[in-house]
């Protein structure tokens, strides 16, 4: 009897150990306060400095645009890549890449280091050098700088692991996962890494994706080039299923195949 009731104990042990807890696969959990409350956003995204590998979008306008066409390569024709090309590949052809010493190439104008500016600091610089080497201020230049789409790559337990792009000024994380397939049951929602490249080379940082309190962090916001790493739950290395039902009917299976052996055995 004492081993029975031990029996069941495990058994019961076991079940519960390998299930996933509901709360562990619910997002925007309110785990500082016990009453629901309007959580209100608070702003802490700067704004984005230029790093090596960037690619930028620049265009440039003046009174006869016909004098700046050779620095707008999307918007002056162009041949069947950029017929065939989607949004992603003409971007990277066409655009501006920025080399591994900060700087870009642009046509008559030769190279601007852009590294570590943000997008407006370098329209004020192509637009100063427009006006010093190619025109006067009465040609109202116009400079419009933006990244070339907002790419990220996006790994490990998630529906749809790959590069993507997203062509918007701001991409939180969120909007990152549910461009790359959601991430399952067996993702480990509570530590997702971002891997985010700065200067001085890359850096690892930690998101609870359950706590409403991540839209207060500096990496709500993912940036270019970012990587999002998904860890699997230990209870998907178990093998014993997400669910009570799934944990329940491998767990009688086992001990079913265990009792056949044993009886099998035990008869020879």
């Amino acid at each position: 009897m004492k081993r029975f009731f031990f029996a069941t104990c495990l058994f019961i042990s076991v079940l519960l150990a390998s299930c996933i807890p509901h709360k562990d696969t619910v997002y925007f959990q309110n785990k500082s306060k016990a009453l629901d409350s309007i959580h209100q956003i608070v702003e802490t995204q700067k704004p984005y400095r230029v790093l090596i590998n960037d690619i930028l979008n620049i265009n440039i306008k003046v009174l006869d645009q016909k004098n700046v066409e050779i620095f707008n390569p999307i918007s002056s024709g162009g041949g069947a890549r950029n017929v065939n090309s989607t949004s992603a590949e003409r971007a990277y052809y066409d655009g501006f890449s920025v080399d591994m010493h900060g700087q870009i190439r642009v046509p008559t104008l030769g190279k601007i280091n852009v590294l570590g500016y943000t997008t407006e600091e370098i329209e004020e610089i192509i637009k100063e050098k427009l006006l010093a080497d190619q025109f006067k201020e009465t040609a109202n230049v116009f400079v419009t700088v933006r990244l070339a789409g907002m790419r990220f790559t996006a790994s490990g337990e998630i529906g749809s692991p790959g590069t993507k792009t997203l062509f918007q000024e701001r991409v939180n994380i969120y909007e990152a996962i549910a461009n790359s397939g959601e991430i399952p049951v067996t993702g480990n929602l509570k530590d997702v890494l971002i891997i985010r490249q700065y200067p001085q080379g890359q850096k690892i940082h930690h998101l609870d994706l359950t706590d409403i309190a991540i839209m207060n962090s500096p990496f709500y916001y993912i940036q270019p080039n970012d990587i999002i790493y998904v860890k699997p739950l230990k209870q998907k290395s178990w093998g014993t299923g997400t669910s009570g039902l799934q944990t329940l009917t491998t767990v009688l299976g086992t001990f079913s195949i265990l009792i056949s052996t044993y009886l099998i055995i035990d008869r020879l």
